[in-house]
């Protein structure tokens, strides 16, 4: 079978960002013919070279069209806008698939993928990484009514053509139903995390990263992923200052890059040593670091749309015993809550975040606990491997 998927951001193992999707089609790779349409925009951002740019057996169409987080709406959009026209020309002329996947975001790409299957008259798997447009209308990004009423339109317009949607959380799941899509064409597929390279924070190797930073003696907490607009920096840097002026034995560690790099770098300065701006990290470094953490936070700001996501922070952090603390009000706080693998706090309350920190690392024996659980949970739900073969299925059955 002959799968052509539909991806504007590839990504590596070797650069700073989750890479769900190079498990999955290094795992779909190994019994399906897989065609990966995308651009090389973190190409330059691989910071070690241990693995290939595309897993074994997946062939490569590379669009090269810019793209930075630090880049404005207007040029996003002409990204989103460049990638979906070269992907539908790419689609067209490529050599006949079986099925399209198309993997939003941006809503762009999965319309792409749409367009190249209605081409060759096959079934399209549509993955939902994000809820768009919700996410940027919610940010401000969609200025005119009649924009944001277009992009809404083409939303439940793809739902509605596609064979099969695959949201990344079950919140994100119930959203599509409630736009009167059956639930029978839904399935839920979590972010997931990578086991492997979990496995590589042995005790040595996050034994050894202490030493390295010099934290001995030291309690750590930690914040991994994107300093972005959508993840209350400012809220996470209020709190990490009260913390360690009230705890002499905790660092709080920032690890990531983004828009609020600068505040973090600020707030560094401020307490050096004490509060540290790490930098990205490789995606198989990130687990030392989580192992390093004896708690870490998983903050995004307090719109409901965020409350749907599935941040890859809380199952790199559970895979190897690290419990968390998040802000989403929704399915990831009754995650945490019913497997006892973590706590929540409002978004955008800094006091209150301080307090659940402090709290937390008062009982030590309960942070154990809450990492043993995280821990189990990540094993038997979480392992993308397991996802990938999920994702097999799904993809196979829409091709009939």
């Amino acid at each position: 079978m002959h799968i052509a998927v539909f991806s504007q951001y590839h990504t590596s193992p070797d650069c700073p960002a989750t890479s769900r999707h190079y498990t999955l089609l290094a795992e779909i790779a190994k019994h399906h013919r897989v065609t990966l349409l995308t651009t090389p925009a973190w190409r330059s951002q691989q910071l070690t070279h241990e693995w290939p740019w595309v897993p074994p057996g997946v062939e490569l169409l590379e669009a090269n069209i810019p793209y930075d987080n630090k880049m404005g709406p207007a040029r996003r959009a002409l990204a989103f806008v460049q990638y979906a026209a070269w992907a539908v020309r790419a689609g067209r002329r490529s050599a006949r698939p079986d099925v399209v996947w198309g993997i939003s975001t941006p809503l762009t790409a999965a319309w792409a993928a749409s367009r190249v299957a209605r081409h060759w008259g096959v079934p399209w798997v549509f993955e939902v990484q994000d809820l768009w447009p919700s996410f940027p209308v919610a940010m401000g990004a969609v200025p005119t009514a009649l924009a944001r009423q277009q992009l809404f339109a083409l939303e439940k317009r793809l739902y509605q053509s596609a064979a099969h949607i695959v949201p990344l959380s079950p919140d994100m799941s119930t959203y599509v139903a409630g736009l009167g899509i059956a639930e029978s064409k839904i399935t839920t597929l979590l972010n997931g995390t990578d086991l492997d390279l979990a496995a590589r924070a042995t005790p040595a190797a996050v034994a050894a990263l202490r030493q390295a930073q010099g934290l001995a003696g030291q309690r750590v907490v930690l914040y991994a992923g994107t300093f972005g607009r959508a993840n209350a920096m400012p809220t996470v840097v209020a709190a990490a200052e009260a913390l360690v002026a009230a705890e002499p034995t905790v660092t709080f560690l920032f690890l990531g890059h983004g828009y609020y790099a600068p505040l973090v770098a600020a707030a560094a300065a401020r307490w050096p040593g004490r509060i540290r701006l790490v930098g990205g990290q490789p995606r198989h470094a990130v687990f030392s670091w989580f192992g390093l953490a004896e708690i870490a936070v998983v903050s995004f700001l307090g719109l409901p749309v965020l409350g749907a996501n599935s941040p890859a922070k809380l199952y790199d952090a559970l895979a190897v015993g690290t419990p968390v603390v998040v802000t989403n009000p929704g399915w990831t706080k009754k995650l945490v809550e019913a497997h006892g693998c973590g706590w929540y706090t409002p978004a955008d309350d800094a006091s209150a975040l301080t307090r659940c920190l402090q709290a937390a690392l008062a009982n030590p024996a309960a942070l154990a606990a809450a990492g043993e659980r995280g821990q189990q949970l990540a094993h038997t739900a979480f392992d993308r491997v397991g996802l990938a073969a999920r994702m097999r299925g799904i993809l196979e059955n829409a091709a009939g």
